[in-house]
């Protein structure tokens, strides 16, 4: 990702703030073996109606209250997970989401329960600790395998729509945070690029990205990034597929997903908690900037 002359600015001052987010977090080890636990869990669980008993169940024993919300779009019935988490009462709403749904074949532990479990601990973090200037609530989506169909009806409904959305997918191994951003400029890039340099992550952004629940909301005028934590050297690769090519070497990515191999076996829990430390990180130093 080539950084602009004011980016560098940006993340000069982001870092003053960073240095003390990324040092507050828990133990590596600790969130590895938590995020572990659970993609295990959801992997584990017989069908989407139990992944979403166990999201449920997870978010209830952290002392949130988690509203199950059905939805029938396109002729398809799911049901969607919301939880308020922290914030003040009248600060715009940071909505962090995941899809919790995976196809039949295999048991969906990097598509997409990694990233339903990066939510689950996020939660638990702006739970302990609030931003200043956003109130924090997660989100669950239903039916993403089958179009977006759960991100897409929260969106059309009634309820409130966020200030700016945080979508997590594909979130198993690798040395790189993938960042979906339209904004090359938004000062949550910056901060991104900053923050997975402090955990040792290299970071690529911009607009080009596999479609995922981000684009209901971006469709909707909501403003909205989404993270995959993958090998750098796989993304061009994945793009070409998405694109309609086939790489001379197919990426590790498209091997695993909608596959029998896509089991717990393939992710790497010590790159997931230095992934979910600069999410956070980038996160609170975005947030930090919005009260100016």
């Amino acid at each position: 990702m080539r950084i602009t002359f004011r980016q560098s600015l940006i993340a000069l001052a982001l870092g003053t703030l960073l240095a003390p987010a990324l040092a507050k977090g828990p133990a590596p080890s600790a969130t590895a073996d938590a995020w572990r636990a659970d993609v295990a869990a959801l992997a584990d669980a017989a069908d989407n109606d139990a992944r979403r008993a166990y999201l449920q169940q997870d978010l209830t024993a952290s002392g949130l209250t988690v509203q199950a919300l059905p939805f029938t779009i396109d002729g398809k019935q799911g049901t969607n997970l919301l939880a308020p988490v922290s914030g003040p009462a009248n600060a715009p709403v940071l909505l962090i989401g995941a899809h919790l749904d995976r196809v039949d074949v295999g048991r969906g532990a990097t598509d997409n329960a990694s990233g339903s479990s990066v939510v689950l601990e996020l939660a638990k973090r702006f739970q302990a600790n609030p931003l200043k200037h956003h109130r924090v609530s997660v989100a669950l989506w239903d039916l993403e395998e089958h179009g977006l169909l759960g991100a897409r009806a929260y969106v059309e409904g009634d309820a409130e729509k966020p200030a700016f959305y945080v979508n997590f997918d594909v979130f198993g191994w690798g040395d790189s945070l993938w960042m979906m951003s339209p904004d090359a400029k938004h000062p949550l890039v910056a901060a991104s690029s900053v923050a997975a340099e402090g955990v040792g992550l290299k970071l690529s952004a911009g607009p080009q990205y596999p479609p995922t629940d981000h684009l209901a909301f971006l469709k909707a005028g909501v403003p909205s990034v989404s993270y995959s934590l993958v090998g750098a050297d796989e993304i061009p690769a994945i793009l070409q597929v998405f694109a309609g090519g086939r790489p001379e070497q197919m990426p590790k990515v498209m091997q695993v997903i909608h596959s029998p191999d896509d089991t717990i076996d393939q992710v790497d829990p010590v790159a997931a908690a230095k992934g979910i430390d600069a999410v956070e990180a980038a996160l609170r130093a975005w947030d930090a900037t919005q009260g100016h």
